[in-house]
Parts: structure tokens; sequence; C-alpha cells
């Protein structure tokens, strides 16, 4: 496993499937609109032994915020009940082929653990390959370590219960923006930020996925969409072809960047994808768009005006 890449293909985890120290995790979600139950489909049908990682409940429950980032605690204990240890190599896939998955990968990486990989073309890609999948009834060990992983937090967050963890984290805050790094930003211009939202929505021609939320971007990022990481398989293109895309939008590697999207997932694949030419330590705004954009007087700019509050 190439740690300079983070990614793996199908046919690889195939021939490792059966190796103890390796565990995987199906990361799937999809945006309310969807209309899609990311558990359930897991039960119908996963990778032969994955764990389903609920990104939307594995979060912050303290915000309205969706799937922000965890506390230390929420996530040592959510690993912990999923079975998981520090000592393992663990594979991350979702049901779209490349979506949220690297969001996994990255929060992994947030707390501390780098041996985590994304497998390219997700789900799809697997069944595609003619690669066996199984099922999962809700009594089944998989299920109750999902759900078991799901409860601790709850309890965390809400009954103010620890549970107890075996899985030491160590927290990376360089990794994490929050919203005052983005303004401070703005003003210092330490960092080039990418917003990895596609390009109507950046410019706002083209309305926000999410009800009440408004279009635009924020002042001085620049667009490079996630799926300009991407082939028509949902695979990653090669690093050259991936350097041009960075290369057409004025976004220098040898400069620092910072990262978001609309709430912090799609974002990771685009820190993946800068990962994949070196650039390792790509932070990402965690609250993205939707944290900036609700903020009393957001300053927002559009294509076609040069900003609104």
């Amino acid at each position: 496993m190439d740690r300079d890449d983070a990614i793996v293909s199908a046919q690889w985890l195939h021939q490792n499937l059966e190796n103890p120290e390796i565990k995987v995790l199906d990361a799937s979600w999809y945006m309310p609109f969807e209309n899609r139950d990311p558990f359930q489909e897991y039960k119908e049908e996963h990778i032969p032994g994955a764990l389903f990682f609920d990104i939307d409940h594995i979060s912050d429950l303290n915000t309205d915020l969706p799937h922000m980032l965890p506390s230390e605690e929420a996530f040592a204990s959510s690993v912990t009940a999923l079975g998981i240890t520090n000592d393992d190599k663990i594979v991350v896939y979702d049901g779209k082929g490349m979506y949220s998955a690297p969001r996994l990968w990255w929060t992994f990486r947030v707390f501390g653990h780098d041996n985590i990989w994304v497998l390219d073309g997700g789900f799809p890609k697997w069944k595609s390959s003619g690669f066996e999948v199984q099922s999962s009834d809700s009594s089944s060990n998989e299920v109750s370590k999902s759900s078991s992983a799901i409860r601790v937090v709850q309890q965390h967050y809400k009954e103010n219960l620890a549970s107890p963890a075996t899985f030491k984290v160590v927290l990376r805050p360089h990794l994490i923006w929050t919203l005052e790094k983005i303004k401070q930003n703005i003003e210092d211009k330490t960092h080039q930020h990418i917003d990895a939202r596609v390009r109507g929505r950046f410019d706002g021609t083209a309305p926000e996925p999410r009800k009440g939320v408004r279009s635009g971007h924020i002042p001085g990022s620049k667009c490079v969409p996630f799926p300009d990481m991407l082939n028509s398989e949902q695979l990653f293109l090669p690093r050259d072809e991936i350097h041009k895309r960075f290369e057409k939008e004025g976004v220098s590697l040898e400069n620092p960047i910072v990262v978001s999207c609309a709430t912090g997932v799609t974002a990771c694949i685009v820190a993946l994808g800068l990962y994949k030419l070196g650039k390792k330590e790509i932070p990402v705004f965690d609250g993205s768009w939707t944290e900036w954009e609700c903020q009393p007087g957001a300053i927002i700019v559009t294509i076609n005006s040069a900003s609104s509050s």
C-alpha cells in the first residue's frame, strides 16, 4: 500500500481482502434531496466484511451545521466501537464511486491515523469488476458494530456519557480551518483558497441544493470543481492531468492552499487530488460554504456583481 498515493484499486483490495490487518469502511453519504438511505443500502449490499461509518451521525451534535467533525473523545469511542485499532490499515469507499469516502480519509488523518486509503472508483467499480458483495441483516455483527458507533456518539453529546476507547487519537489542528481562519485569510492572503463546488454554484448562476442557502463564493477563492479530479468512471485522473486542472485556474502548487466546498465533503476529493501531487498537509474549511453563507452580513461574491450581503 503506497501511502504517498492514498488510493488503492478494486483489484488490489480484492486480492488483499482476507488480510486481517485491513479493515474496510463504507462511508457512503448522499445529499438530502436524493432521498437515499446509505445505511439501508449498506445492509442490502456491501464489500464483504465492510463496516458502515455514518458521517452524518458520527459528528459534532452540538451544531446545526451538517456532519462537522466530532470531538476527539467521540471519534475515539466510535472507532473503538467499530473494532478498529491504531495498527489497522483502513480502506474506505462510497456508493457513488468517489464522493464521501475522501471525507472519512481526511477525518482519520485529522485524528492522527495515516494508515488509510480510498478505494478508487468506490463500490460501483468493485461491482463492475465482478467482485462479490455481501448483505447483512439487522442482527449481524457488522450492523451491530455500525449501530454501536453511532450510539456512543449520541451518548457522548446528548447524555454526557463517556464510552471506553482503546483507539488513540492525536489531533492535527493544522488540517482543520475554522470560519475565523477563513476571514483572516481574506485579509492576510497566506493561503490560496480553492472551492470544490461546481462552477455554476460558485459563480452564483446555479442554485445551491440545500434549501435557503444562496449560491456564490467567498471573496478571493478560486473554483476547482471536484469532478475535475475524476474521469467518467469516478477514478482519479493521472497526476499530470490533475496538475493541469489546478494550473488552469491559476493555483500554484508552490504556495499554501486551503480547500472548501458546501459542507466539507467534496473539498476532501480536491484535498486527495492535491495529496497525490505531494501536497499532503492541505487543510479543509470544515463548515465550508454553508457556514460562511449563513453569517449575518456575509459577503457573497457572484459573477454578476462584486458582492452582496
